[in-house]
């Protein structure tokens, strides 16, 4: 997905206040996408992953339906294919192995493991686009792994979170696919169309599952809730919000936002359920996202 160009300074605007301003936007993008793990931790019991991601994804398409109508005039059939297939990639199978492993394991888990995201996209277009990757990122990668292999081995109240850890891994690796598919194959429209039509792809993709595995009991009201603040708030108005940032600041500094996601993710269920943060998310955590702050370091 290519990156918009920054937006000239406004010459009203004192640098000092726009850079707040921003910075504040950061942070609040990535409470709100840290703030997904929570919703999906009370509501994944209830729903199970397909009702849930489905459900999430068509409040999601909702939102960003009229962007994707706004660029109609510039997607073709081909495009049409494209989105529905890598909206199963970058949408629908990575949402549903965090809901599965939001089932079984803390929300930190799934939020901790997330950080991989990048450097996985950084792997991906290595082995897959012969991208250079540099030693910085190579040892980052390295350290990376470590990480995710400490997530897994650690437990929680007596319970093994390895099978979680590992599916929040694989959730990102299809981030990190996505990722480079997607500027590989729709570079030629524009990011908040990909964004809209992955997500309604993607929703047409769960529908039928979530048709079957729809559960007979009555869905308790605060899961509901839950579902739909992870549909409009996390994936709707939290996407649009991403691009927005893009557009004002250029792709490289609007990812800074997914940084935070981790902090966020592990702060909310403390906060919320009470989910304590043990020695081992600690150290995986750190060890994840130094990884991944290293490797986008400048070597200057």
């Amino acid at each position: 997905m290519s990156a918009a160009a920054e937006s000239p300074v406004d010459p009203i605007t004192p640098v000092a206040e726009r850079d707040w301003r921003t910075g504040a936007e950061l942070v609040a993008l990535g409470a709100i996408w840290g703030g997904s793990f929570l919703f999906m931790r009370v509501a994944a019991k209830d729903f199970g992953p397909f009702p849930m991601v489905a459900t999430r994804l068509a409040f999601g398409s909702a939102i960003l339906l009229p962007l994707l109508w706004r660029a109609r005039s510039t997607i073709r059939v081909a495009h049409l294919w494209k989105m529905l297939l890598l909206g199963g990639l970058s949408a629908a199978i990575p949402f549903t192995l965090f809901a599965w492993g939001a089932e079984r394991a803390p929300a930190g888990i799934g939020a901790i493991a997330n950080s991989m995201t990048v450097l996985f996209a950084a792997l991906v277009a290595f082995v897959g686009f012969g991208e250079k990757i540099g030693t910085r990122k190579a040892i980052a990668l390295v350290a990376g792994f470590a990480g995710v292999v400490i997530l897994a081995s650690g437990k929680t109240a007596g319970e093994n979170v390895g099978m979680a850890a590992l599916a929040g891994a694989a959730a990102s690796f299809c981030y990190g696919l996505a990722a480079n598919l997607i500027k590989r194959f729709l570079s030629d429209i524009a990011p908040t169309a990909v964004a809209a039509g992955c997500l309604l792809g993607a929703t047409l993709l769960t529908a039928p599952l979530a048709w079957l595995t729809w559960p007979e009991a009555p869905i308790p009201a605060k899961s509901w809730a839950c579902v739909v603040a992870l549909g409009v708030l996390s994936t709707g108005l939290a996407y649009a919000f991403y691009f927005r940032l893009i557009q004002k600041i250029g792709a490289p500094r609007a990812a800074t936002s997914t940084y935070l996601v981790p902090l966020f993710g592990v702060a909310w269920a403390w906060m919320f359920l009470g989910e304590a943060l043990t020695p081992t998310m600690a150290l995986a955590g750190a060890i994840i996202l130094g990884s991944v702050l290293f490797s986008q370091k400048s070597k200057a």
